[in-house]
């Protein structure tokens, strides 16, 4: 009895010295935005590829800083325009202890396209221009594209890889008509979702997964890789800032995302806790139907469409005091957005001018374009994805009602959002996407080319703007491999979108975390929350 109780004085003694909770190396983390699967092509989505980074991996990944460096591919090298070598890591398993070779990359490939839960084409687009994937021995791959592609790197980090194990079939092969060899049934999200085939090559097993309540993570011990600090790790969903600072200061979690940008001088000032910021590449941006005559949620005295006229978009855009924004809702943890991608990456405009703000010529514009009296809007919006998005859609509303556009917002949940937004139920929507070192082209490519769901282009192009001065320079971008000229030519395009304007740039978000003394988070430019990058501090 005696030594019962001495072992539990002396854990409490170590737990008071050293600030690690009494269940040990376990790391609990306040979510603001909470993954919809643990299914790694289900949705491209930045909370569903964070999630997924801790039990899969990719070929090639990124790296805090963006930069591109090795993983399940020690190497991946163009031998010609359409001819690319990838050489596999040795010596890897799978959670379930199976080795990870070739066939597992390209049993991945096939499954993406027999995909019929997925919510997004997204992943879908590289694999599309693959005219063949050829297995040369266990852990060597020669891909073959139909057209050049100089971003085959980059898009390969964005693709997690599953195990053949998961499903029954014969020898696997690139033979998309065939069935690539597979004679099961292709497993669906659902079955991601129990853990059932949530089997991966990365860092931490899944648990469970229990939507709207806690992820449960376990570390693999037999990673081939620097095993994390944290045995366990649990992701619980707490959209809502107040309840998520709240728990951070009562001990509930040991991190927590997005801050109030209003709480940080309180945070800086209390030594138990530790502040991250880290500037992103992700822009806030609305999007707008600019297809179709009867839009939802787009009200003219007319009976037309005036998003389709470019003078309206513009006018739309001069409305908007973004200076404001970052300011008052931002709390001055945002960027200004003249641009789709921060003037760093690759392709954007290096110089680009402000946005101007002038509603009295927005007033005007109107006028010109046939709405003197102005028209109706709604504009969609979710409430639980972005840094403040909900405040930012009321502003905007605001801004544009001043200049006789009356505008309501409806604020949803971004599941619901997500999923509305897929089948063009909006006319008028608040988005956000956070770009790769492909820069300019990422965004372009998937949100602002014309709708070509054959080539996998414009899968996020929800208000089917199609311009043949944009899409020119920009698909030939695409398959130019001569940098110079790449930039050059997704610069033209840049220039093309800015002056039609079917989406209007609002900020760049910055990604803010706190934590508890004696843990540090090194903040990432795609806003990510890693437990792998989460480190005890003794």
């Amino acid at each position: 009895m005696k030594s019962k109780l001495l072992s539990i004085l002396c854990l409490s003694f170590l737990t008071l010295m050293f600030g690690v909770s009494a269940q040990g190396n376990s790391l609990t983390v306040g979510l603001a935005s909470e993954p919809t699967s643990t299914d790694p092509h289900y949705h491209d989505l930045s909370p569903n590829n964070s999630l997924a980074s801790h039990i899969f991996e990719p070929l090639l990944m990124f790296d805090a800083d963006f930069r591109l460096v090795s993983a399940l591919a020690t190497s991946v090298e163009a031998t010609d325009d359409k001819t690319w070598i990838i050489n596999l890591r040795k010596g890897v398993e799978f959670s379930n202890g199976d080795p990870f070779t070739a066939d597992d990359v390209i049993f991945t490939f096939c499954r993406i396209m027999n995909n019929q839960t997925t919510l997004s084409g997204a992943f879908q687009s590289l694999i599309k221009n693959f005219k063949n994937v050829e297995k040369v021995n266990d852990y060597t791959l020669r891909i073959t594209t139909k057209v050049p592609e100089p971003l085959l790197r980059e898009e390969l980090a964005r693709i997690f890889i599953i195990s053949d194990s998961i499903i029954s079939h014969d020898k696997i092969s690139f033979d998309l008509e065939g069935g690539c060899g597979v004679t099961g049934e292709w497993p669906g999200v659902n079955k991601f979702n129990n853990g059932e085939m949530a089997i991966g090559t990365g860092a931490y097993k899944l648990v469970n997964f229990t939507k709207g309540s806690s992820i449960k993570l376990t570390r693999n011990e037999n990673y081939w890789g620097e095993k994390p600090d944290w045995s366990s790790v649990k992701f619980v969903p707490v959209p809502n800032g107040g309840p998520r600072l709240a728990g951070l200061l009562a001990g509930d979690y040991d991190v927590i995302e997005k801050p109030s940008a209003r709480d940080l001088k309180q945070l800086r000032e209390d030594p138990n806790f530790t502040i991250t910021v880290k500037p992103s590449s992700r822009i806030i941006f609305l999007q707008m139907d600019v297809s179709r005559d009867d839009s939802p949620g787009v009200k003219a005295d007319n009976g037309k469409n005036p998003l389709k006229d470019v003078r309206v978009r513009q006018a739309l855009s001069m409305a908007i005091d973004r200076k404001a924004i970052v300011k008052r809702i931002m709390d001055d943890v945002a960027e200004v957005a003249p641009q789709y991608v921060p003037k760093e990456m690759f392709g954007a405009i290096p110089n680009p001018e402000d946005l101007p703000f002038d509603p009295q010529r927005a007033k005007q514009i109107l006028a010109d374009a046939g709405y003197p009296n102005g028209f109706e809007l709604t504009l969609s919006a979710t409430n639980d994805r972005y840094i403040n998005d909900s405040q930012i859609a009321q502003a905007i509303a605001q801004f544009l009602t001043q200049i006789g556009v009356k505008t309501d917002v409806d604020a949803m949940t971004r599941s619901i959002f997500f999923s509305r937004r897929r089948n063009q139920e909006f006319g008028f929507s608040m988005g956000g996407w956070a770009s790769s070192v492909g820069g300019a082209a990422h965004f372009f490519r998937q949100y602002a080319t014309t709708y070509d769901k054959p080539r996998g282009l414009g899968g996020s192009n929800y208000g089917r703007w199609s311009d043949n001065t944009f899409d020119k320079p920009l698909k030939e971008a695409i398959q130019t491999i001569d940098q110079e000229k790449r930039s050059n030519l997704l610069q033209e395009a840049g220039n093309v979108i800015l002056k039609e304007m079917p989406f209007i740039p609002l900020h760049f978000e910055s990604t803010i975390w706190a934590s508890k003394k004696g843990i540090e988070v090194e903040g990432r430019m795609d806003q990510a929350t890693s437990a792998m990058s989460i480190k005890q501090v003794k």
